[in-house]
């Protein structure tokens, strides 16, 4: 994946959102959007993202790439992996993934992921990779306090983004050709599963109409995270249907 240029903003609602209006104009694969503040930033499952002018990072991908539709959900774990990659060679060697997007220091989220994707008819037109990390976040909102963390306040040190960006940047290029190429995770499956904070943990499934615990075991080649409900059987979970959470809290 070749960077065909980072647009940078000072200050707009979402890169995310940005992101689209420049993908409808024509944007090449490989536009990157970066912000120093969101004023409408985005969660998951229509969620908001807190995105004060702190000294974090904001910034969204516009991928085109040529798979099935159903593939492309994909690409959040493979950017989650990405980011957790980096972490770990900046010496931040306890980041842990949380399924399917986000990502967890000491407990507490540190970055979460949102990619959309966008159709053409049946095939896939783009898909927009956005990632937001605390980075050096000093403190809180109260109500934050106990699900929040940031790189500094885990290291003690001051971040310098635009390396810690451009070590992703660099790193999710080289991801992101493995899945061109395979169409699967089985290039990341197994360093994927070590650093998932789920594994042997006791979850709480929540699908559109029901809610169930289980067991995590790892993820597939396809993404999907395997359950092992109480009767013994084993699930295949669909990172697009379904929500996970920990029995006794957030992770």
């Amino acid at each position: 994946m070749e960077n065909k240029g980072i647009v940078y903003y000072k200050k707009i609602d979402s890169t995310n959102t940005e992101i689209c209006r420049l993908a409808s104009k024509g944007a090449p694969h490989g536009t990157v959007v970066v912000a120093e503040e969101q004023t409408a930033g985005k969660g998951r499952r229509g969620r908001s993202w807190e995105s004060p002018a702190d000294g974090n990072i904001y910034m969204s991908i516009l991928l085109r790439p040529k798979v099935e539709p159903e593939k492309a959900p994909m690409l959040t774990l493979v950017l989650a992996y990405s980011v957790a990659k980096v972490m770990q060679t900046w010496g931040i060697a306890n980041v842990q993934i949380k399924w399917p997007n986000d990502l967890v220091l000491s407990g507490k989220k540190v970055c979460g992921i949102l990619t959309e994707m966008h159709l053409d008819g049946r095939d896939v037109d783009y898909v927009v990779a956005g990632v937001g990390i605390n980075v050096n976040t000093q403190h809180f909102p109260e109500e934050l306090c106990g699900k929040a963390t940031s790189l500094y306040l885990e290291t003690g040190k001051t971040i310098d983004r635009r390396l810690l960006l451009e070590d992703i940047l660099n790193v999710f290029a080289l991801e992101y050709a493995c899945f061109v190429e395979t169409e699967d995770l089985s290039f990341l499956q197994e360093a994927y599963n070590e650093m998932l904070i789920n594994a042997g943990a006791e979850v709480c499934v929540l699908e559109p109409d029901r809610e169930y615990r289980a067991q995590a075991v790892g993820i597939n080649r396809n993404g999907e995270l395997i359950v092992r409900t109480a009767q013994g059987e084993e699930k295949a979970v669909y990172a697009g249907e379904v929500s996970v959470r920990g029995v006794y809290g957030y992770v």
